[in-house]
């Protein structure tokens, strides 16, 4: 079965949150240090603009845009994208 691209759900967020968890562990990924919860996630990304990667319902990846209310400075009324996949 080949990989397909859907919209992301709440129910996604496990999954979601261990792979952000694997981006944060390389430093480089992102400029957060911990995965916030999913209300701190969600009130900082468009509900329209979030989708996940799935192969044989196993998430592969995730991809979401910000919503601008972002409570880091640097980021404050901008657009940024998040994109990331699981490792290995």
């Amino acid at each position: 079965m080949e990989p397909t691209i859907r919209k992301m759900l709440a129910s996604d967020w496990e999954a979601v949150a261990k792979i952000y968890e694997e981006g944060i562990a390389t430093g480089v990924a992102t400029f957060e240090t911990k995965v916030p919860s999913f209300e701190a996630w969600d009130k900082a990304h468009m509900n329209e603009c979030r989708f996940v990667t799935a192969k044989n319902n196993a998430i592969l990846g995730w991809v979401a845009l910000s919503s601008g209310l972002q409570p880091m400075c640097i980021w404050r009324r901008c657009r940024s994208k998040c994109v990331h996949c699981k490792r290995g």
